[in-house]
Order: structure tokens, then C-alpha cells, then sequence
């Protein structure tokens, strides 16, 4: 088979399964409302929970930052490009959070990935959370470490794997908030397994941060587990985007001499650390934040509760209405459209076989009226 027949074949089906992914060019982007093709819809589909993105302490801090040390950091951390903002954020961050060192990558991708490249050997084993991210699984696939899966936020089935010898290291790994499922993992009990097997355990918590918890500290505050390894991601609540590995001393100098995401690429821009810097004192002191988004979300489940979709059993910002077929989500999405509520269709292989759904995001941004008309939009179209 040459390349061009195996290109061609693989956009084929993917057409073919109703699950081509198209990019569209917005116009105006807001937490809120967003324009395309000049309509305005109001937004829901969103990870900026908060509405950092657009606070106007944010976007000082950025153009501070680019006043202070430019547009980009012009080189590698490990060369010239770890700039006194960078210092300051990764100081801000590990003291918050309660590690004695952060570390900062370009994004939450790119942190996930190094994590397990750098650590995974070839005696090691990953049990990875069935419905971990991608970054996550993909990154574990690839490793020389031998990869399973345990069922979705299982304890007793992380336990069955875990008691299975393994000559080398065992790394858990598991999402703080579930991007699709919106769910919520148990993270006490899987910390509590981890530890009896003498294994070290990776928590994803980009959609934790800045969300719950004391001061927005996330998930393993919130749950009182402090994981060996913590990634946290500045593209949902922060409003910005980028990540953070925290850590003990040892592993963040093993990381800086070893890591190779981190030595061979260009440093996060210092004016991006200084607008995350902004965005972590908004974080911190943002209860009233907080509250209203509760309030979004108490608001819409309410509502939500009689539409005949199955509404999964989620509390957080994430409020996914599995409809199944893909062809389904994706008629649902356009009616939505049509009515003035933009809601993104999420269709395998980013969830499971006749899982197609809606995901659903509520901000803090958002007013009961904007809940009130995507309420009333989904029961219509339940009716039609």
C-alpha cells in the first residue's frame, strides 16, 4: 500500500463513520459567545471555566510581560530562554500547591508526555485509568514499560493489577477531573493502593485546577492525596494556556538533566508566565468564581434532568449528554447551532464506540439566562 492509498483510505472512513473533524475559524472568541461566519452564538464548549481568558488583570500581565522580556523567550530553558518570570511563577506554584519545585512546559501535552518518556524503563509497568487522556495513553503505548489499563475510577480493579508481581517500577496514572466524563477520580483509595504496592502515582488534573478545592488547589488537595508527580494545566481555569509538573527536589533536577522536552525545547514565552502569574491571584481569590460557576452547573442539571439523553453523573464544569450514534451528535450539534447555543459534538476515537455526545462546558461567565436558552434549546429539539 503506497502512503497516497493509505491517506486516501483513512480519510474515507473516517467521512464514511460520520466522524470527520473540521476546524472553524472564529471571529470573535469570548467565554461566553463566540462569532463565526458573522453569527454570534453563546458559547458552550469552552474549557476557560473561569473566564480568566478574558479578565483584564490577565491580559495586563501578558502585555507587562512582553513590555519587561518581549514576545518569546528566544531559546531553551537550559540555554538563555528561563527568564526571572519563569523563576517567580515556578516558586508561586510549588508554594501554593505544596511541593518544593515546579516545573513549567508549553503545555499539558507536552508535560504528560515528558513524564512518562523520561520515567518509564523497560522491566517498569503503567497502569493507566481506562479513560486517561490521550497524552497520557499515548505517551504510556509508546514507552518500553509494559502498559495496562484498569476500569474507570476502579479501585478494586487498580488493586487486581497492582497485585501482580513486576520486576521493575510500577506508575499509576489517573485524571483528577475526566475531560469527557466530567467524573470526579477516587483518588484517596488509588493513592492508598499505590503506596501498598510501593508504586509512584501520576495525577493529570487540568480540569481540577483552579476549580476546586481551597483557593481553587484542585482535586488532590481537594481529596487530600499528595501524588508523587502532579501535572496541572494553565489552558481551562487559568484562561491561558501551558502546564506545570510538580515535584520533589530530586525529581525536578532529574528532569532538568535528562528531560529532553524540556532541554530541547523553546522556553514558554516569559510574558505567558507573567499573564499566569495574573491569572493565579485571580485563582486564589476567587470564591465568588467558584460559586457562580456551582451555580451554572446546579442551574443546568435541574433543568437537564428529564431530557431524554443520558446526562452523566458528573458535577463539575464537564456536562457531557451522551446521545450514541455519531451521526445523531452531530444532527443535535447543528439543531443547537440553529438555535443559538454552540455545543461541540465529541465523537469516537475520542470516546468509546457509540458514545457520541454532546459535551457541554459551564463557565463562570455565563448568566442563568444563557443556561436558561441552552435548557430551553435542548428540550425542543428532545421534542421534535
Amino acid at each position: 500500500m503506497s502512503w497516497q492509498h493509505r491517506i486516501t483510505q483513512a480519510l474515507a472512513q473516517r467521512r464514511a463513520a460520520d466522524g470527520w473533524r473540521q476546524r472553524h475559524i472564529t471571529e470573535e472568541n469570548h467565554t461566553r459567545s463566540l462569532t463565526l461566519a458573522g453569527k454570534r452564538y453563546r458559547h458552550f464548549s469552552s474549557n476557560d471555566y473561569l473566564g480568566l481568558s478574558q479578565h483584564p488583570a490577565v491580559i495586563a500581565g501578558w502585555q507587562r510581560g512582553a513590555d519587561i522580556a518581549g514576545a518569546g523567550a528566544g531559546a531553551s530553558s537550559h540555554v538563555t530562554g528561563f527568564n526571572r518570570l519563569h523563576a517567580d511563577l515556578e516558586a508561586q506554584l510549588a508554594d501554593w500547591l505544596g511541593y518544593s519545585r515546579a516545573l513549567l512546559f508549553i503545555s499539558g501535552f507536552a508535560a504528560n508526555q515528558a513524564v512518562i518518556h523520561l520515567l518509564a524503563e523497560k522491566n517498569d509497568r503503567i497502569l493507566a485509568d481506562k479513560l486517561a487522556h490521550a497524552s497520557l495513553l499515548d505517551a504510556a503505548s509508546h514507552s518500553p514499560a509494559q502498559l495496562r489499563r484498569f476500569s474507570h475510577n476502579d479501585s478494586h480493579s487498580l488493586a487486581t493489577r497492582l497485585a501482580v508481581p513486576c520486576e521493575g517500577e510500577t506508575l499509576v496514572v489517573t485524571e483528577g477531573i475526566f475531560s469527557m466524563d466530567g467524573d470526579s477520580a477516587p483518588l484517596r483509595d488509588i493513592a492508598d493502593q499505590t503506596r501498598r504496592a510501593e508504586g509512584w502515582l501520576l495525577v493529570d488534573d487540568a480540569h481540577g485546577i483552579g476549580v476546586v478545592g481551597e483557593q481553587g488547589r484542585g482535586s488532590c488537595w481537594q481529596q487530600a492525596v499528595k501524588p508523587e508527580l502532579l501535572v496541572v494545566t494553565f489552558g481551562k481555569a487559568f484562561g491561558v494556556s501551558g502546564a506545570a509538573l510538580l515535584c520533589d527536589d530530586a525529581i525536578a533536577d532529574y528532569f532538568l538533566q535528562f528531560s529532553r522536552h524540556l532541554i530541547y525545547s523553546t522556553a514558554m514565552p516569559p510574558a505567558q508566565a507573567c499573564a499566569l502569574q495574573a491569572a493565579l491571584q485571580q485563582i486564589q481569590q476567587g470564591d465568588a468564581l467558584r460559586q457562580r460557576l456551582y451555580a451554572n452547573i446546579q442551574r443546568f442539571r435541574a433543568g437537564a434532568a428529564s431530557l431524554p439523553w443520558k446526562l452523566m453523573q458528573s458535577e463539575s464544569a464537564i456536562q457531557p449528554l451522551i446521545v450514541g450514534g455519531n451521526a445523531e451528535a452531530m444532527a443535535l450539534s447543528k439543531t443547537l447551532a440553529d438555535a443559538g447555543c454552540w455545543v461541540s459534538a465529541i465523537r469516537p476515537p475520542t470516546v468509546p464506540p457509540g458514545t457520541a455526545r454532546l459535551r457541554i462546558t459551564l463557565t463562570a461567565a455565563h448568566t442563568p439566562e444563557d443556561i436558561d436558552l441552552l435548557l430551553e434549546a435542548l428540550h425542543d429539539a428532545a421534542g421534535r
